[in-house]
């Protein structure tokens, strides 16, 4: 028979026979002059190949692509079947204000006390939230301004630190300067354009915004590519007065899961310095977890938004694919990518996601999305939305982690839930997840490199850093068929999660499989290869890339060496409503005892 594998059609699996297959991947890593040695070896003409071919032996690739016969016809991009409206919602106009949407998200949120927003430092811990920063500029006890002049000279101060923690790869003090002169003279005239007037958001550094270049990461990409005007997700927060305060540090081009980057520095994490972010949005997530914004923007290819959020403690929305448009980032024709929001907390991603969103005219068109809408969370009947929830878990997969401190914070969580709101949690089977994967990385990996190619062959390949060109090489040998045969996993997959979105509301695991890894002094000079640890990274975040579903990472405790872990709430097609209102019960239940990072600045109240 050879090694042909035969699939049965998806609809006739027997989920009683599905065994969990551990993933396991099979990879050395290398930091130095091994990992360079490495990328010579793989980008030569005839023991490259060889070398490649043999690590997709080991790690199942080919055998799961080319040696089985998949009945299922392909999936270019997600589709979904009609969705119906989510319970106790708000439906927000995607075509009308930005400012009008952020009103209705304000009003959807619980009432707001500034008790305390001036108490003494020995009240316990939280973030300053968006409506603190509000509240603050409209009754004078700060202003836009001098709020900008700490964040500047703390941005100043760090570019001298040892270790450098560059959070930022573009930074003008002047147009921050004038962006808060502007808010502040909004404020002084009683006319803030949105609660979101005056509010610091540092953008990722492939989303254009104006007046910065977009590098990608890269130290080449804005010599070949000019920014003429802001994304539209950009656009759209700008107009409801929100202070840009650079391009944050990312993985270069986003083919990363740790934030490792040679060309400018590699952020570190807010909660030990020793530790890597997160990638691919690490400077976001670790600007956001030092307090020096109340969110970011980030994009989520892999996990880009949720994996670095998790690691630093904060909130990252990952929203459904063809909810905002993409025009503006460097990944504006994928179909697994998105722009979302990080931020301190569930209600500033909610203000911050209402300004950004709004489908692209050809994703409504071919995607047929159901109308945006937010949680009601200021009024009562929350409650009963929450009670009647169903959560599914794959146990198995669910605690497939390398620490067992990491499914137990997870599971505490959601017995914290079940008791608090009567929510009903049942077990779930998901076949093919090893197949999921390797789809995913078919598919982005075939996308990225799409992108790349006509500039690597244009000799610029030789600027990227070695770790982007290790993954090159990986993407360059998949062929056509590898690419079709992804997308017919895609509708596998999407027919199994479909058919368990008919029996429950959300799907939940841990964000990470590990808290943050440690950074390898020999790895800050030229990166590294590390397989193992972007898979216990990438474990659980897939299946809201490849297939489009909306997920969020809320922070629910620490390992035993005060490292942050989050919870990864997978929803329904286009249901932004329903796991903001879990993440918003959830942060409730698990965020009295938030721990202050190492690295954190109080730039709303200095003292």
């Amino acid at each position: 028979m050879g090694k042909k594998r035969v699939l049965v059609p998806a609809k006739e699996v027997d989920l009683s026979l599905v065994q969990y297959e551990p993933e396991t991947v099979q990879a050395p890593h290398l930091t130095g002059f091994g990992f360079r040695l490495l990328v010579r070896l793989i980008e030569a003409p005839l023991i490259g190949p060889l070398l490649m071919n043999y690590l997709k032996k080991e790690n199942k690739i080919d055998e799961l692509l080319r040696n089985t016969v998949i009945p299922e016809e392909p999936m270019f991009k997600p589709e979904y079947p009609p969705q119906e409206k989510e319970p106790g919602v708000v439906e927000l106009d995607q075509d009308g204000r930005p400012e009008d949407r952020v009103e209705s998200a304000l009003n959807c949120l619980p009432h707001y006390d500034p008790a305390d927003l001036w108490e003494s430092s020995s009240a316990p811990f939280r973030y300053w939230k968006i409506r603190d920063y509000a509240h603050a500029y409209r009754f004078r006890k700060v202003t836009p301004s001098m709020v900008a002049e700490r964040i500047i000279s703390i941005i100043e101060e760090n570019g001298t630190d040892k270790p450098p923690t560059p959070l930022l790869i573009t930074f003008d003090a002047a147009e921050v300067r004038k962006q808060a002169a502007a808010s502040t003279q909004r404020f002084e005239a009683g006319n803030p354009l949105s609660i979101l007037d005056g509010i610091f958001i540092a953008i990722k550094d492939d989303i254009d915004c104006l007046p910065h270049s977009s590098k990608g990461g890269s130290t080449w990409l804005h010599e070949v590519r000019a920014v003429k005007k802001d994304a539209v997700s950009v656009s759209r927060l700008r107009s409801c007065g929100v202070i840009f305060l650079g391009k944050a540090n990312m993985h270069e081009f986003g083919m990363g899961t740790t934030g490792n980057n040679p060309n400018y520095g590699t952020a570190r994490n807010p909660h030990a310095p020793d530790r890597y972010t997160g990638g691919s949005s690490s400077g976001p997530a670790a600007i956001v977890a030092s307090g020096l914004c109340s969110a970011a923007l980030g994009t989520d290819g892999g996990g880009s938004v949720r994996i670095p959020s998790s690691l630093c403690g904060v909130v990252g929305l990952k929203i459904n694919y063809g909810r905002s448009s993409m025009e503006g980032s460097l990944c504006d024709s994928g179909t697994v990518e998105v722009i979302g929001p990080i931020a301190s907390s569930v209600e500033d991603a909610m203000l911050v996601y209402a300004a950004m969103l709004g489908t692209s005219p050809a994703n409504r068109i071919s995607m047929n999305p159901s109308t945006p809408c937010l949680p009601t969370l200021s009024f009562d009947d929350d409650t009963d939305a929450l009670g009647s929830l169903r959560i599914g878990k794959y146990t198995p997969w669910f605690n497939n982690v390398q620490s067992t401190e990491v499914s137990d914070k997870c599971e505490d969580a959601l017995n914290l839930l079940s008791k608090a709101h009567g929510c009903e949690v049942l077990e779930v089977v998901i076949p093919e997840i090893l197949e999921m994967r390797t789809a995913h990385v078919v598919s982005i990996g075939s996308e990225c490199l799409c992108s790349l190619n006509p500039d690597c062959e244009d000799g610029k390949d030789t600027k990227l850093t070695y770790d982007t060109r290790t993954s090159l090489a990986l993407f360059r040998s998949f062929t056509a068929a590898d690419y079709v045969a992804a997308q017919c996993i895609r509708r596998r997959n999407m027919h199994y999660f479909m058919e368990i979105f008919k029996k429950v509301d959300v799907i939940v695991t841990p964000t990470t499989g590990m808290t943050a890894p440690i950074i390898p002094p020999s790895a800050l000079k030229s990166g590294e290869t590390d397989m193992q640890t972007t898979g216990y990274l990438m474990r659980f975040v897939v299946p809201a890339n490849l297939l489009g579903f909306p997920a969020i990472s809320i922070p629910v405790g620490y390992d035993k060496k005060g490292l942050p872990i989050g919870l990864q709430i997978i929803g329904r097609p286009w249901a932004e409503a329903t796991i903001l209102r879990v993440a918003f019960a959830v942060e409730k239940l698990c965020g009295e005892s938030k721990k202050r990072p190492v690295s954190f600045y109080d730039v709303l109240r200095a003292n």
